[in-house]
């Protein structure tokens, strides 16, 4: 009976163990941001999670410059829903949505609705490449090793620990949605950007 406990003991321990290290706190992936480690990046399943107006934190402020060398600030998207989209050119999950989000966004542009991506490891000549392959007609910025401001921006509202993920920013630019890992469809970002539309 005994000899039974331990296999169920160490269990329990790796188990919690392992919980502890996918919960990591923000400011532990902010660093590894900042040292350009893949340690804080974990395969996502595509969930959604919403945040009802109430429960939203304040506005995200953040910046950079995109792969044409304009700068960005997040004063530009206030007052629009925006989707906010982590990637990079050689993720292959980023590379399989990158026409939901082109179809998306077109979509929605009429309606004012803003897109912005955040590159988090390509140069300037990849990210252009990925745009002018998969159709892409929105900005992104260039947040890569040694920067990481965007990124930082956002590790103090949620925990952005997988690439690709997808965000719903509502018009006061507070997080409405967030999408971590692929997206399962063009259909499950249309109902999110339809739903933070509604909220008026």
């Amino acid at each position: 009976m005994r000899r039974n406990l331990v296999p169920v003991a160490a269990l329990t321990l790796a188990s919690a163990l392992l919980l502890s290290g996918c919960s990591a706190e923000s400011n532990g992936l902010a660093e590894q941001w900042n040292q350009g480690s893949d340690k804080g990046y974990v395969a996502g399943d595509g969930s959604t999670t919403s945040f009802a107006p109430e429960e939203r934190k304040d506005a995200v402020e953040f910046s950079g410059v995109t792969e044409f060398g304009e700068d960005f600030t997040s004063d530009e998207i206030l007052g629009s829903v925006t989707v906010v989209n982590f990637w990079y050119a050689g993720c292959a999950p980023c590379r399989a949505e990158a026409p939901q989000l082109a179809e998306v966004y077109e979509e929605f542009k009429s309606e004012g609705v803003q897109f912005v991506g955040v590159n988090t490891r390509d140069q300037e000549a990849q990210a252009l490449q990925f745009a002018e392959e998969f159709g892409i007609e929105y900005p992104s910025i260039m947040d890569t090793a040694g920067d990481r401001k965007a990124q930082r921006a956002f590790a103090g509202q949620v925990p952005l620990n997988a690439v690709p993920t997808t965000l719903v920013l509502d018009k006061e630019g507070r997080v409405a949605h967030r999408v971590v890992g692929q997206l399962a469809a063009t259909s499950q970002l249309r109902t999110l950007v339809q739903e933070t539309l509604a909220e008026g």
